[in-house]
């Protein structure tokens, strides 16, 4: 069996996502999905993304720390009451933007739906996402069973993009 890949790598990629206003002059707080968090603020130009497909494009003018999360700015945002309905936005930045990744190592987004395969030459299922757990992110593969793989070396063992295939070692039983 060989995995299925997407004809072109997504435009943009998600990076964080509005969880709510903060303060009453338009700021918002922002859950970022970067490492460190403070990274998505080097990023100025977003693009938001509805739930229900509406996208926006706008410039991040400032931001820090705040408990846990970013308190943000953006460009013509000066009211509560716009800023609390961007609440669940996903914060999307043009993959030209971003570094090249290192040498074995992967933009997530690109790892969705690839067929996973352990040792043994078992197809465990392909990867639906990513959960992050406070020792090390998992890939989390559907098939016949659901399978939470490490996604680091040496559970995570090679990408095969031409051939849409991720090889773990990983049983194929629990």
């Amino acid at each position: 069996m060989s995995g299925s890949r997407p004809a072109e790598p997504a435009r943009y990629l998600t990076l964080g996502q509005v969880v709510g206003a903060h303060g009453v002059r338009g700021g918002l707080r922002v859950n970022s999905f970067t490492d460190p968090p403070e990274a998505l603020l080097k990023h100025r130009e977003w693009h938001l993304l509805a739930a229900n497909g509406q996208a926006r494009d706008v410039r991040c003018t400032g931001g820090g720390e705040y408990r846990g999360q970013l308190r943000v700015e953006l460009d013509g945002i000066t009211d509560r009451d716009v800023a609390l309905a961007l609440a669940g936005c996903w914060v999307q930045v043009l993959r030209e933007s971003l570094p090249k990744p290192a040498e074995r190592e992967y933009f997530r987004a690109d790892l969705i739906g690839l067929t996973v395969q352990n040792d043994e030459g078992v197809v465990l299922g392909q990867i639906s996402h990513f959960v992050d757990l406070p020792a090390a992110a998992v890939m989390v593969v559907r098939g016949e069973q659901e399978h939470w793989v490490p996604a680091q070396p040496p559970h995570l063992r090679r990408v095969d993009f031409e051939s849409g295939l991720v090889f773990v070692d990983w049983p194929a039983q629990l």
